[in-house]
């Protein structure tokens, strides 16, 4: 859903409790001060990216694809496709003759990886258990899949959460059901650049709340 940065900036500054908006985080007559709407604009893409990075699957909206993309096959029925630029998240992704979608890409970093490039298909993922890593290819960012039953297999289910950005008309899309995170998150950004970490820390928590982390 696309929110307007105006209300963005409104809300984080109803959760600060600082509605005027001549407010200035240092002495008036220095020309160099940034507003407190200022900071907080600046804020609004990394606190979103945040929250989407961090957001349970049941609270991501749907409707970034990248199914469109080439795909490319290798060897044993595995293959891959070049990730979108703004790539942040996977979401899903499923090939036609998997038996289940994946929802969270492994790493190629982790020792499930060094599984992947075994010579024995029965010990990487298959259509029944498949795996998907997030790996970085001569082409660029790539999500690799394991392993297909046959090369016939096409991609059914690709939905990916992209950074977010401040569009040409002042509107960032952000999932409806994180929204509330988010600002609370832009506020703690907002907070540890004004100086007020205590605040912040106590703000963290509502985050926390919102996207339902007890840890």
């Amino acid at each position: 859903m696309i929110f307007t940065v105006d209300r963005i900036v409104r809300d984080v500054r109803v959760c600060l409790d600082l509605n005027r908006s001549d407010e200035s985080l240092v002495q008036e007559e220095d020309p160099e001060t940034l507003t407190l709407d200022e900071i907080i604009r600046s804020k609004i893409e990394e606190g979103v990216d945040y929250v989407h990075s961090l957001a349970p699957y049941d609270l991501l909206e749907q409707g970034h694809n990248f199914g469109d993309s080439d795909l490319y096959w290798r060897e044993l029925e595995s293959g891959f496709v070049v990730l979108p630029g703004d790539w942040l998240r996977l979401v899903v992704f499923e090939m036609s003759d998997w038996e289940r979608p994946v929802y969270v890409p492994i790493t190629e970093d982790s020792a499930e990886y060094k599984k992947q490039r075994s010579r024995v298909k029965a010990l990487r993922g298959v259509a029944q258990r498949p795996v998907c890593a997030v790996v970085q290819r001569p082409e660029g960012l790539a999500l690799e899949f394991y392993s297909c039953k046959t090369t016939d297999a096409t991609i059914s289910k690709a939905v990916y959460i992209p950074h977010a950005e401040i569009d040409a008309y002042g509107g960032v899309d952000i999932s409806e059901r994180c929204y509330r995170a988010a600002v609370y998150e832009i506020g703690v950004l907002t907070l540890v650049a004004t100086g007020e970490a205590d605040r912040a820390a106590a703000m963290t928590e509502q985050v926390k709340k919102e996207l339902r982390i007890t840890s």
